[in-house]
């Protein structure tokens, strides 16, 4: 199956598998031998190879998993709506917050080594093979000619990285707020779809759409991987992608575990080997798919992130408040399809 097939494929079942799942009842911790896992739309890929070497533990021998995979924001609107959850996987911290607010997760979620981080990724561009447009960095995303695919704030986690890296561009290089709105605005005016999830906005830009997706680093190494006609470039200045991972108040003994085969040295090399970059130092492996799979991630000039650059995520989510915040107005005075 393809890499493009296997995104449809997910999408569907973002659709399908929350639905189902609703039905049956509430928490899933009543049996110790299961793991439900409630993921951000990238992910599925990702932890196949992670929960099959669990399986083979001891800890991990005999457990069994359901799982829901979609945007981020749905997901965690879903968990919140009675999705059995026994581990949340997000795309940004917002998301866990809110249902550390519904009272589903402990308020201590993030005081661990990694922060209550599992993964971490970059954004980039993804271009057509060749980068046949020269994409080097932001500024070449708003010339004449570019037809950018991004996806949805509303909906997606993804894109809340994408659009707060490009915001932070125009900060950095113009020197303030204004001049990160005008360069967003701008960038934004090239925008020819904003799907709902960072794997529909993969999908669509390889079923031909647009000719730069702002995307995931981690996504971009996957669909190389799988074969996908296309390349992707790191720009000296971005944002760093930080997923959070949380256990519900009466997860099962056997997430309890998986979590701690996730933070492991042999969980974090699985997760690098799909693109992601390990949140644990020492993890080095070659990852096929990688501009250089022997040195998949190399570090970024200028690295920024939701704390030093924005403030935390108060603040940066601040930008998407439906009511005041800057980058939603961009957003609703655009014309673009799905």
């Amino acid at each position: 199956m393809t890499h493009r097939h296997r995104i449809i494929a997910l999408t569907a079942a973002a659709v399908v598998v929350p639905a189902v799942l609703a039905g049956c009842g509430s928490s899933s911790g009543s049996s110790s031998g299961k793991v439900s896992v409630v993921g951000f739309s990238v992910l599925k890929t990702a932890n196949t190879p992670v929960i099959a070497d669990f399986q083979k533990t001891s800890a991990g021998k005999g457990v069994t998993f359901s799982q829901s995979y979609g945007a981020s924001g749905d997901q965690s609107r879903a968990v919140i709506g009675g999705l059995p959850t026994d581990e949340v996987h997000l795309s940004l911290q917002p998301d866990v917050d809110n249902i550390v607010k519904a009272g589903l997760v402990d308020s201590t979620w993030d005081q661990t080594p990694t922060k209550g981080m599992l993964t971490d990724s970059e954004v980039v561009f993804v271009v057509r093979k060749g980068n046949p447009l020269g994409i080097r960095g932001w500024d070449d995303l708003t010339k004449s000619g570019v037809k950018l695919v991004t996806p949805n704030p509303a909906s997606s986690g993804g894109a809340k990285w994408d659009l707060l890296a490009a915001w932070a561009h125009g900060e950095g290089t113009s020197g303030g707020d204004p001049q990160g709105q005008a360069f967003v605005t701008k960038m934004l005016g090239n925008a020819v779809a904003l799907p709902d999830s960072a794997s529909d906005a993969l999908a669509s830009f390889l079923a031909g759409n647009g000719n730069v997706l702002l995307a995931y680093e981690s996504d971009a190494i996957a669909a190389r991987a799988a074969g996908d006609d296309i390349d992707y470039v790191v720009p000296d200045d971005t944002l760093l992608i930080q997923n959070p991972v949380a256990l519900t108040k009466d997860a099962s003994t056997a997430a309890k575990d998986f979590l701690k085969f996730q933070l492991s040295t042999a969980g974090q090399a699985d997760y690098a080997r799909s693109g992601f970059r390990p949140v644990i130092e020492g993890t080095s492996v070659d990852v096929p798919g990688a501009n250089d799979p022997s040195n998949a991630y190399p570090a970024v000039p200028t690295q920024y992130t939701i704390d030093k650059t924005f403030g935390g995520w108060d603040k940066a989510n601040a930008y998407f408040d439906d009511s005041t915040g800057a980058i939603a107005k961009i957003l609703s005075g655009l014309h673009v399809g799905g």
